[in-house]
């Protein structure tokens, strides 16, 4: 992502969010009140053309994933608060609402991203006339020249509470060093700490009719400067989380089952590439 612009990925990801609350069957998977207002009228156009592809099999797939994993996130959020965590960390937040949405009034929310891409999701909230909560705190980080540790440590973290961290739609972009040095730093809180996260299998270990559609996300993605760069198998993926006691570990079948059973339209994940991670100590 260059300096001074904002992520294009994680526009396509708030789109996706949106599309899901306006035009996809209820029940919705993962109901979000602010997903609309936030990309108001600066982006109500790309919202509105999003409509004519909503049936096509690709963006069935995609809005299912990302929705599919907010809502496996947020659960298990919820059952983190329910163990007593009172620190939630969003690693790449994007234009993510949950701050907004916190049913937890004792939790505290960190949103940690590109300098750019804070600036933007902050002037669109107050474009949308959406105040900043109270129990949020924005924490940027240019990886390239900042340490993660001390920008949430002067961000007000508390490294030695208990904390979960989410880490959705972003390992993927990211290199081996810089995900083993994040990974390390998370495993370094208390007992009862975690993270939750996606990850993407490796193109060899896909099916043969599914090279095709992840060699045209990875020119898309890479045409906008976001490049795929990191992928795992489940057997590689365990052997990153030697650190953590309880690993859960959901195949594109088990979020099906999960979340988008028995639906009256076609919304559903249809690829086997990427899979939901849940770890904690």
């Amino acid at each position: 992502m260059e300096a001074a612009r904002p992520s294009g990925t994680a526009l396509g990801v708030a789109i996706r969010r949106a599309s899901h609350q306006l035009y996809d069957s209820p029940p919705l998977v993962f109901n979000d009140p602010i997903a609309v207002p936030i990309l108001g009228e600066t982006y109500r156009l790309a919202l509105e053309e999003a409509e004519a592809s909503m049936g096509e099999s690709f963006s069935l797939g995609m809005r299912a994933w990302v929705v599919g994993r907010n809502r496996y996130a947020e659960d298990k959020l919820a059952e983190a608060v329910s163990r007593g965590i009172r620190q939630y960390v969003l690693l790449g937040a994007g234009l993510d609402t949950f701050a907004h949405r916190n049913p937890y009034p004792s939790l505290q929310v960190f949103e940690v991203d590109h300098p750019a891409t804070q600036e933007w999701k902050r002037e669109l909230l107050e474009k949308g006339g959406l105040a900043e909560p109270a129990n949020l705190r924005y924490v940027p980080v240019d990886f390239e020249c900042q340490s993660l540790a001390s920008q949430l440590q002067s961000g007000g973290l508390d490294c030695a509470a208990p904390t979960v961290f989410a880490w959705l739609g972003v390992v993927l972009y990211l290199t081996h060093p810089a995900f083993r040095a994040t990974l390390d730093f998370i495993a370094g809180f208390p007992g009862g700490s975690g993270v939750i996260m996606d990850y993407a299998l490796p193109r060899h270990a896909l099916p043969l009719e599914e090279v095709a559609s992840r060699d045209r996300l990875a020119a898309r993605v890479q045409s906008i400067g976001e490049p795929f760069q990191l992928f795992f198998t489940p057997v590689e993926m365990m052997a990153e989380l030697t650190a953590f006691q309880v690993v859960e570990d959901l195949s594109w079948a088990e979020m099906n089952a999960r979340y988008f059973a028995n639906r009256a339209d076609r919304l559903s994940l249809s690829g086997r590439s990427s899979r939901m991670v849940c770890a904690r100590r």
